[in-house]
């Protein structure tokens, strides 16, 4: 997309020149052959660059007439790149540390005073990951940190994007948290996983401590295979979910019972809404505070609470109920009243249980 607007000015010229003066080749004197102007955004601003490009003038040198550029320009820019190394950085530190989609690090650099579009995000955020897969498959380095440690500790994990694609396996070292591997594979086998651990092993020269990983039996097999001797243990994560696998199948049976128990509490209620004898009374009363009708809407639609019968001593429906050994003595006196002994004897016996067990017995009697 081409520029609708001129860009801000350059900040002072910044005058760099080559820290070598002979040829790396011939030995011989390079000459000063030109300057090259060039223009780098960086998150600062604008930065205009002198550079004074040298060449070889021995004929007979490889590098005859071939320009030696200064090296700090490496430092501030990639080579034939418009964008700063450290808009490079923040773009990167932007998308994987804070998990910023490309718009909103493109609103961000724009907030800061950055002209860049889009695209040139997209552009710039692939080169950060080749720069970091570069880093990250330095064997030297690996090499030096490895040596300081003096042991390491692998880490195997696979990560599978979805049903029938490849399967990324990322062998890790523990200590200084390095990927040492990382590959991507059609099968999970043992054989595989374990020509894996068997080619980091080879380019180790210090010993393997230890091996963490989760509970496959494919991986199981494969550092046993590959890994003799050395110890293996399951990761924090899956031990302590593999513990406490008995606990979590006990809560879910409690689970399941109680709602077995509780599951039909709602409809009697229903049920007793529109009578008001003393067996109906005592269900709304004996109800748990869950399962009432809302004060507002009573479960129905359009907010209006259905009229209730007042209490049996008289008060409105919205005074607190009686407590229960009182109230059930009342409907038991009612019941002995007309004649009915077995239900009488069948209230009395709920009066020294608690309030919400009088549920269960009420429902037997009503089903």
């Amino acid at each position: 997309m081409a520029q609708a607007a001129p860009r801000l000015p350059a900040c002072v010229p910044m005058t760099l020149h080559t820290q070598i003066v002979d040829c790396p080749d011939c030995d011989r004197t390079m000459w000063s052959a030109y300057v090259s102007v060039r223009t780098v955004l960086t998150l600062a601003g604008p930065q205009d660059l002198r550079l004074h490009v040298r060449r070889c003038q021995n004929v007979s040198c490889p590098r005859y007439h071939r320009p030696y550029r200064p090296e700090e320009e490496g430092r501030l820019a990639l080579p034939d790149q418009q964008f700063g190394l450290d808009v490079i950085a923040r773009i990167g530190a932007l998308r994987y540390q804070q998990h910023r989609s490309v718009p909103e690090i493109h609103r961000e650099l724009r907030s800061g005073g950055l002209d860049i579009c889009e695209r040139s995000v997209t552009n710039l955020l692939d080169r950060y990951d080749e720069l970091l897969a570069i880093r990250l498959s330095d064997s030297r380095r690996l090499q030096r940190l490895i040596a300081r440690q003096g042991r390491v500790g692998l880490a195997i994990d696979g990560l599978q994007p979805d049903v029938g694609h490849e399967v990324l396996w990322v062998i890790r070292e523990c200590l200084s948290g390095e990927v040492l591997l990382a590959r991507s594979l059609l099968s999970s086998s043992e054989d595989d996983l374990a020509g894996l651990l068997t080619e980091v092993k080879a380019h180790l020269t210090v010993p393997i401590f230890g091996v963490i990983s989760d509970g496959q039996h494919a991986i199981r097999n494969a550092v046993a295979k590959a890994l003799e001797g050395v110890p293996h243990q399951l990761c924090h994560l899956h031990y302590l979910r593999e513990a406490a696998r008995p606990i979590y199948e006990a809560d879910r049976h409690a689970k399941k019972e109680l709602q077995k128990r509780v599951r039909g509490i709602r409809p009697i209620e229903r049920e007793m809404e529109g009578r008001t004898d003393a067996e109906a009374q005592a269900v709304r009363v004996t109800a748990p505070p869950c399962d009432r009708p809302s004060p507002t809407t009573g479960g129905r639609p359009g907010g209006q609470r259905p009229e209730v019968a007042g209490t049996p001593d008289g008060e409105p429906p919205g005074s607190p109920p009686p407590q229960l050994p009182q109230f059930a003595t009342q409907i038991a006196a009612s019941d002995s009243a007309k004649g009915d002994f077995s239900e009488k004897s069948s209230l009395q016996s709920t009066t020294s249980r608690p309030r919400g067990r009088v549920i269960p017995s009420l429902c037997s009697r009503i089903a």
